[in-house]
């Protein structure tokens, strides 16, 4: 276990305010079109409902409950709020307490299920051009009333592969996402702009007033529900002061032949860190 070092400090007053809202998506994987498959590229992101039926949704949830309440891995991120309460919390109250958990799929065959669903992959292999490999895996959670946001920032500054790598995140629900419980917030083709600074604030993070306010359109997905976003795209979630919880996951996924970069002082030299010749 460990306690996220970020969540104390808030967010500056209207950083996640929203100008549009994706009510709808594509009606499951197999109806997604050439046409969206060109719109994700324009836009940078694709919403997807009904891509995961209900028996894995619950396979899922069961899952990430399976981890946090296991008492022998060290991969779960604690809240900020719940602090070194977290190991005398009783098992239900440990469940609203995680932030995050990393990685997920070696210790739990429901969870690797997920990240290997056929219809996921032949749409990432679309987008793509070549079939995809995973890069990454976690459980993205918000706790009722306390979970933290996710400051603003793109996948890309995290990972050490060249910035011109289609990297792909599939973000699923597992939990109804909605606005007022955390849900993924993005700036439409702001992926095209290329990488930002990012720099160690309340995260590491695009800078709050790089924010492109008036552009945030906020994109709620029902359970089973998936996100699929280009890792260059800006995106963030606000914090939580719902009763609701909202777990979700996240998988990243690059193309197989995609090789990375030999070490992160590279990605750091695109990316930045505080110092560089700019300020935040």
């Amino acid at each position: 276990m460990s306690l996220d070092e970020y969540g104390i400090t808030a967010p500056p007053a209207g950083l996640y305010d929203y100008t549009q809202l994706v009510r709808a998506g594509i009606d499951g994987f197999s109806a997604v079109s050439d046409a969206d498959i060109d719109a994700f590229r324009a836009l940078g992101f694709m919403a997807v409902h009904n891509a995961i039926d209900e028996a894995a949704i619950e396979a899922g949830r069961a899952g990430v409950r399976n981890l946090i309440l296991r008492r022998d891995l060290d991969n779960i991120m604690v809240e900020a709020a719940i602090g070194e309460r977290f190991d005398r919390l009783p098992d239900e109250a440990r469940l609203d307490s995680v932030r995050k958990l990393m990685p997920i799929i070696d210790f739990d065959q429901r969870l690797n299920a997920l990240s290997q669903l056929p219809d996921l992959t032949a749409v990432l292999a679309r987008i793509m051009g070549e079939p995809p490999a995973l890069s990454q895996d976690m459980a993205m959670l918000k706790p009722p009333r306390i979970g933290r946001e996710k400051p603003w920032h793109q996948d890309m500054a995290y990972f050490n592969f060249p910035t011109d790598t289609t990297i792909v995140g599939a973000w699923i629900a597992l939990d109804e996402a909605l606005p007022e419980n955390g849900c993924m917030m993005v700036i439409p083709g702001s992926h095209r702009e290329g990488p930002m600074l990012h720099w160690t604030r309340r995260d590491w993070q695009i800078c709050d007033s790089d924010v492109q306010l008036g552009k945030i359109t906020a994109v709620p997905l029902p359970p089973g529900g998936c996100l699929l976003f280009h890792c260059l795209l800006h995106h963030g979630t606000p914090p939580t002061r719902s009763d609701r919880r909202r777990w979700a996951l996240q998988f990243h996924y690059r193309p197989r032949s995609a090789a990375p970069l030999p070490d992160s002082d590279l990605r750091l030299h695109v990316f930045g860190s505080d110092g560089k010749d700019a300020s935040c």
